[in-house]
């Protein structure tokens, strides 16, 4: 079916056997022993500023980063770079603007980061619903492509493989999640990032090479490969020339990528700002290293696969980083290069467990921390121990439910899921986050308000999208009752969080008066937000 040959879909196999075994050793290894909350949710922020910027790169390089993104370069040529650079632009935001007072801020979730300015417990419940909203469906998508990616590789084209992969891997990430807490997932983001980037940097290198080392030949040849000339290296071709849905997009890349719980959580495993500005500098610099490196295997891809043979693959070409592995080592495959293929389609697993580990980490702590410990149960302190005990017992409710919905939903085109999430991190989260931190007045009024309307402003925008219907790569394909004019939401959602919490925020402070603002000069130990107390403990 794939045209791998037998010898690597062997190897594919045993590895991916190997990497169960030693992910699994290594989440027992590095998990909690006892019944300590710190140790669960942050690892006793024991992580260095290394093995930390490794893990947040981890997240970022998740794989539907890793196989979107080079699929969107191997079909649609610079707008797919201008994705990879977004990317990467997201982190270095999030090094500059927010890791340091989300570190100084929280302690285990966003909903403490959020309490901190507004104390509440409809605050709470509302920032565990958005974490939910945000991140299920990235979680969905990711596991529901697992099993067509494993069955791509091996050669199994059955049904019920599809499914029994789906399940295994969904079993793995709540075990993952559940045993291993902050400290084991993190390192299982560490081993996946340094094992994807030496596969990657390694295909890339035989990319270049079948070129002499020459990018304007990869280019020409990517540009002749994808079927579109010289189109394929300008911009505008993914969105047809509009380039406010160009704009729409990279803007709800860039804020959405930042504010996702499953990233911002990573702020809190740091054990000073100093370490967590070191963290990010290891971070920013691996995922522009990762970014570089899927632009030459995407244009490798173009140029080598071709446009119609990445789409038999998969119509969204998120098989092109394993077509090409293979393609570029020509008709006769030696032992090597077999193990280069194998290698590279071992990290793209691992990339997989590593993603949906972290993003089930990330709901079931705010299930249990937000929603049942500090929202539904205030008033009835729980031991450290049954609070524990909740969030493994979430994080198997909520693996239970993704692969529910990944096995009923594998046979949808999910990309709308992934936007979803994006443009939800964007418009409900960013505004929160930002006017959180860094807007003294701000109050419950408007921290709700920025949740709740970016969140609904998104959820009806996106029904009129392209994604939904009146496409090809649509979730209804057949049908079309598309009604908004852009492929993502940002450009009107954005505003309309920033709209809406600024707005509440000043209705509900002109009525309050003098008390409100009594209220925040009691919170003037609030600057611990953008200064670190806790350095010099360190």
């Amino acid at each position: 079916m794939t045209g791998f040959s037998t010898e690597a879909q062997t190897m594919s196999l045993v590895a991916f056997i190997a990497v169960i075994t030693v992910t699994l050793l290594l989440c027992v290894m590095t998990g909690p022993d006892r019944e300590d909350l710190d140790e669960f949710y942050t690892g006793f922020r024991s992580l260095s500023p290394m093995q930390s910027g490794l893990a947040i790169a981890g997240d970022y390089i998740s794989a539907a980063s890793v196989l979107g993104t080079i699929g969107v370069i191997s079909l649609v040529g610079q707008d797919g770079l201008v994705l990879a650079l977004s990317t990467a632009l997201s982190l270095v935001l999030l090094m500059f603007l927010l890791a340091e007072p989300l570190r100084n801020a929280g302690r285990f979730t966003m909903g403490d980061v959020l309490t901190r300015r507004a104390p509440s417990p409809a605050v709470r419940i509302t920032a565990c619903i958005v974490t939910l909203v945000a991140l299920f469906p990235l979680l969905i998508f990711q596991l529901a492509g697992a099993g067509d990616l494993l069955a791509f590789v091996l050669g199994i084209d059955a049904a019920g493989f599809k499914t029994g992969s789906i399940v295994l891997l969904g079993l793995l990430m709540i075990i993952y999640a559940a045993i291993g807490g902050m400290k084991g997932t993190a390192f299982i983001q560490l081993v996946k990032t340094v094992v994807l980037l030496a596969a990657a940097v390694a295909i890339a290198a035989l990319v270049l090479n079948r070129f002499d080392f020459s990018v304007p030949s990869l280019l020409d040849a990517a540009a002749r490969g994808s079927g579109a000339g010289q189109a394929y290296l300008s911009p505008g071709l993914q969105f047809g020339g509009d380039g406010l849905d160009l704009i729409s997009s990279q803007l709800t890349v860039v804020l959405g990528a930042a504010c996702l719980p499953h990233i911002t959580m990573r702020m809190f495993s740091s054990r000073s700002a100093p370490a967590v500005r070191r963290s990010m500098s290891w971070a920013v610099s691996t995922v522009v290293v990762m970014g570089l490196l899927s632009a030459v295997i995407g244009f490798g891809a173009a140029a080598i696969v071709g446009r119609q043979q990445i789409m038999l693959g998969d119509p969204q070409g998120k098989t092109s980083i394993l077509l090409v592995s293979q393609a570029v080592m020509g008709e006769s495959v030696s032992g090597f290069e077999t193990l280069l293929f194998t290698s590279m389609a071992t990290a793209v697993f691992l990339t997989l467990l590593a993603s949906v580990a972290g993003i089930t980490l990330a709901c079931a702590n705010s299930l249990a921390h937000d929603l049942i410990t500090n929202g539904l149960r205030r008033r009835q302190q729980l031991r450290a121990g049954t609070e524990m005990m909740l969030a493994r017992a979430t994080a198997a409710l909520v693996g239970l439910a993704a692969i529910v919905l990944a096995a009923a939903s594998r046979h949808w085109n999910l990309q709308a899921m992934v936007t979803l999430s994006f443009c939800l991190g964007a418009s409900a989260i960013a505004p929160a986050l930002v006017y959180s931190l860094f807007w003294q007045r701000f109050n419950r009024a408007g921290l709700l308000a920025s949740m709740i309307g970016g969140a609904v402003s998104v959820l009806i925008l996106i029904t009129g999208t392209t994604l939904v219907s009146g496409s090809p790569q649509a979730i209804f394909p057949d049908q079309d009752f598309t009604w908004f004019p852009y492929t993502t939401t940002g450009l009107v959602s954005i505003p309309v969080g920033f709209l809406a919490g600024w707005l509440a925020t000043r209705l509900t402070n002109s009525r309050t008066g003098v008390r409100r603002q009594e209220d925040f000069d009691d919170e003037a130990a609030e600057a611990a937000i953008l200064v670190d107390t806790s350095a010099a403990r360190y």
